[in-house]
């Protein structure tokens, strides 16, 4: 059976943990949600893209090349029939193959999941919408970090609802 649907799993990787260069809020629980995605998708024979991250440079505050910081958690390991494309933005399209990898296949529904929602999940997001891709996220299975602006401290639960929301308007359906 031909798959129609692909699973991305974005950024789910060691930094983001506990211990890591850049704890991602509640980031294990979001790992086992993303984990429970993952397995649906391979038991219904969905394409599964795994996207690593890596700065380019080792004075990045994390991601940085060669460490296992960089590394995707063992909790979302990609299975040897799984691709996985390395990325340098927060766009997973951008200078990567990803999209070339979903036509070949012809895929037209997107399931993303993954880390951070505020930069990585967002700006993949928006860029599948925008190449036409049926978009769907599943809000449990995204993490996002806390962050200030200015005067303004948003808790990792506010700066969730605050991208969720927004993506949610036109961009992708949020589960």
């Amino acid at each position: 059976m031909t798959p129609t649907r692909a699973v991305i799993l974005v950024d789910i990787q060691n930094d983001y943990f506990a211990g890591g260069l850049w704890p991602v809020d509640d980031m294990d629980r979001v790992a086992d949600a993303a984990a429970n995605v993952l397995d649906a998708a391979r038991e219904a024979g969905d394409l599964v893209i795994h996207i690593r991250h890596e700065a380019t440079s080792d004075a990045a505050p994390f991601f940085r090349p060669g460490t296992t910081g960089a590394d995707i958690h063992p909790s979302v390991a990609p299975l040897g029939n799984e691709s996985i494309i390395l990325k340098h933005r927060p766009n997973s399209f951008y200078q990567t193959d990803l999209q070339e990898q979903l036509q070949s296949a012809g895929i037209r529904d997107l399931t993303i999941i993954g880390a951070m929602t505020q930069m990585c999940i967002d700006a993949t997001a928006r860029a599948a919408r925008d190449l036409g891709y049926d978009v769907t996220l599943v809000a449990d299975a995204c993490g996002a970090k806390a962050m200030t602006f200015g005067a303004t401290a948003l808790t990792a639960e506010q700066v969730q609802a605050a991208f969720l929301a927004a993506l949610a308007m036109s961009y992708a359906t949020v589960i």
